[in-house]
Order: C-alpha cells, then structure tokens, then sequence
C-alpha cells in the first residue's frame, strides 16, 4: 500500500489515525492497533514475506530475553549472524552462485528469491538492537513494543533506520500531550511536501532518466541525452527517496512518534564528508557506529582508517545490491572519502564554490554508477558525457532540472520548513489544504509509481 495512493490517504490512514485517537487514553489497546496496521500495510505489498519478517523479529526478541536470563554474548552473537545470514542470503546468493559457476564453468542451482520488501531496513535496526545489548547499551522490552519497534509501517519499507532507543519509549507517550496540534500540523505538512516532491518531481524526473540509460545499454547516448539523463537521476534519487523520508516522518508525528531525519540538503555539501552527513543519514550513522568506529578507524592511525573506510563503503554498496557497480559506486566514495580525509589534515582548502563543483562531480559519477545495470551501461553514459557521440538536441522537459535543482540546492529542507516558517495561520493552512486536494486529483490521473529504495 504505497503511501502516495487514494486508498492509503483516503481511507486507510484516516481510518487508522482515528482510531489510534479514539483508544489514545489505552496505551495497550494503542500498541496493538499500530502492530495490526503495520502488517496489514506490508502484506498489501506481497504477503508471502510477513512470515520471513515476523519470524526475524521474534527470533531477534528471544535471542536477547535469553541474553537478559543468561547473560549469553554467544546468543547475540549467533543472532547478529543469523540476521546478517538472511540478508546476505536473499541479496547476494545468486549473485555468488553467477560468479562460481563462470570460475568452476559447473552449472550450480539456483534460489530465485524475490527480495522482501524492506529486508535491508529492518534487518540493520535488528542487528542494531542485539549489538547496543552486547556494547552495554542494554534495554529491554515487552514483546509488545519490541515488535511495533520492528513492524512500526511508516519506516518499515524504506526507512528511515531507527534505534531502538529513540523510537521504543514514545510507544507509551499520550499522543494527546499537550503539543498535540503542532504535531499533527507539522505531520500533515511534511505529507504534503512528500507527496509534491514525488509526484511533481521524482516521478516526471524519471521519464527523463530512464530511457538515456536504457539506450545507453546497447549505444551511446548523445552529449546533450547522457547529460540531461544523469542530471534527471541525480535529482530524482534525491527528490523520491527524501519524499518517502517525508512522508514517514510526518505520518509519525501525527502518531505522535518523532523519528530522525534522513536528509540535510546533501547536494549543497562541499566535502564528500559532507555529503555522506547529509545523505541517508540514518545509514550514515549505521555504518560509522557499527562498523567503522569498531573497526578502530576514528581511533587507530592511518593504516586502521583506511582500512575502516574502504570496508565501511563497501558494506555500504554491497547493502544496496549485488552486482558490480554496487560494489564499485561504494569503493569510489571510500576512496573519495579517504582523500578528502587527508587533503583537510594537511591543511588543504579551496574555495566554496571549488569545493560544490568538485564534489557534485563525484557525486554524480557515483550516480551513474548507481543506476546503470552494468558496466557497460555506465561506460556509454559516461562516453556520451565526455562527447563520444553526437551533441545532440536539448530534449524536452530540460526546464525540470532547472526546477529541481533550485529546490534541492536553494530552497529550505523539509525539516526547516515546518521548524522556521510553517506559520499558525489560516490562510497558510488554507494553502496546504488546498495543495493536498491538489496532489490527491493528480493521483488519481496516473498509475503509482514505486519508490527507489524499495528495490533496496
């Protein structure tokens, strides 16, 4: 049930957020309702996954009810694994099977797994909360509120990555506190600047994106085509995954449930460093906590942190896909992010606007990398970028860019807008009432068009 859906913003939520309201006063009865929504919204997308995502949430739950009664670091131990097992399984296997087979030249089975829906998501939170128990960073929790910390529907598809310690304990707070307006105003805003962003935005991006990098498949692609192309994915990676961000933030805080951003601006960053604190923060800050500050690279001379980096970026790539230009897109920004490291140690500075220019480059290549396939699509993308084909005409919708790159470079962030200058007004609510009328007639004109990250 995608959240950019008629039958999502007309009926579902507002069913699910009046009853949450009307049982507020029963935190118990609250809990449940939010777990039984939760399901039924994943199981709107493709049943066959809730038992794989049940079964890894109640194992992951009597793996530290065991650690509490036993004080067994083997158990979590064992459950870090098992989890990180299920999503290299589903993720990497067949990738790894490919591979044996053109080394051995033996035709190996085999598995064909669909992707769950969500599974990277929801298995770093898991490996997340069995890892903070064996750092002393212990919290335990009732069944109840261990799985709606897992199931939880506004985040569980494509994030953003939660801790358990910053979302559990408000499953208990009255959602009619006392700042129980400014919540649900804020909420219905960032929905609203979700929505915009990825019907306005996101999804006419795509139209320009996807077919110069389905003909750089096979030719290509003319200077102006490959330009324009990278350009509409650089903008709509950015546009379709901080709206789906959005959206999840603002239908939490109409629970009354404040998750974390996951976007800062992040192509205003003039650093590769920057941008990786912009960017995704929330796996941003995944990947520094778990894996790179205990892998000894904030701590251990250069040797460790390069050495830190380079695994921590490759994890990154790999957890966004198996293939090849994964891998390569994650090593590039670990080897970017190890020069940039040590061009600011020794004292290296250039001007701002040097430093924007020079960073978006690598950022951008990185992004077609991302996007292409294969290696040979991103080489003919790149040959038409560096003038290998013809130039070409400027194709149509050329003025979107300039629109979005206005928005995501110059405007406030969502997080801003509705911190600094959402204003009490009647008129401004006036306007965003009518803006939500507005996206809710332009849905029903078109198919929906999936989310990015959910692939993912």
């Amino acid at each position: 049930m995608l959240f950019h859906t008629q039958t999502f913003l007309l009926l579902f939520f507002p069913t699910l957020a009046g009853l949450y309201y009307a049982v507020a006063r029963h935190g118990e009865l609250r809990i449940y309702l939010l777990i039984m929504a939760s399901i039924a919204v994943y199981s709107s997308f493709d049943i066959r996954f809730l038992p794989l995502l049940l079964g890894q949430a109640v194992a992951t739950w009597l793996v530290a009810e065991f650690f509490f009664a036993k004080g067994s670091r083997f158990a979590l131990w064992l459950g870090i694994a098992a989890n990180v097992a299920v999503l290299a399984s589903f993720k990497w296997i067949d990738f790894l099977v490919i591979h044996a087979e053109a080394l051995t030249g033996v035709e190996l089975p085999r598995s064909n797994w669909a992707l769950p829906i969500g599974l990277s998501f929801y298995t770093f939170e898991l490996v997340s909360y069995l890892a903070d128990q064996m750092r002393g960073r212990q919290k335990r929790y009732p069944f109840s509120r261990f799985m709606l910390f897992v199931l939880y529907f506004p985040r569980l598809i494509s994030g953003p990555i939660v801790r358990h310690d910053e979302i559990v304990h408000q499953f208990d707070l009255d959602p009619l506190r006392p700042d129980v307006a400014e919540r649900l105003s804020k909420g219905f805003v960032l929905l609203v600047i979700g929505l915009a962003k990825k019907l306005l935005l996101a999804d006419p991006l795509a139209k320009i994106a996807d077919p110069v990098f389905a003909s750089a498949a096979t030719a290509i692609p003319s200077l102006t085509d490959s330009i324009t192309g990278t350009l509409a994915f650089t903008f709509q990676i950015y546009f379709d995954f901080s709206a789906y961000s959005d959206m999840a933030i603002g239908i939490s805080l109409i629970f009354g449930i404040v998750i974390p951003n996951n976007f800062d601006a992040p192509y205003r960053a003039t650093s590769l460093r920057d941008f990786w604190r912009r960017w995704h923060m929330t796996l941003s800050r995944f990947i520094r906590d778990y894996l790179y500050i205990p892998l000894g690279g904030s701590t251990s001379g250069a040797g460790r942190f390069v050495a830190a980096t380079m695994i921590a970026m490759t994890v990154c790539g790999l957890w966004h896909g198996a293939g090849w230009t994964f891998l390569v897109w994650g090593m590039a920004h670990g080897a970017g992010l190890i020069v940039c490291h040590a061009w600011q140690k020794r004292g290296g500075k250039l001007p701002l606007p040097v430093a924007w220019a020079l960073t978006m480059a690598c950022v951008i290549a990185g992004w077609v990398l991302f996007r292409a396939p294969n290696f040979d699509t991103a080489l003919n993308m790149f040959g038409g970028i560096a003038g290998f084909g013809v130039v070409g005409a400027v194709p149509d919708g050329a003025w979107l860019l300039v629109a979005a790159s206005v928005v995501a470079m110059a405007g406030p962030t969502s997080a801003v807008l509705v911190e600094r200058f959402l204003l009490p007004w009647r008129s401004a609510a006036f306007g965003w009432a009518a803006a939500f009328v507005y996206l809710i007639l332009l849905i029903g004109g078109r198919d929906p068009v999936s989310f990015i990250y959910f692939q993912f």
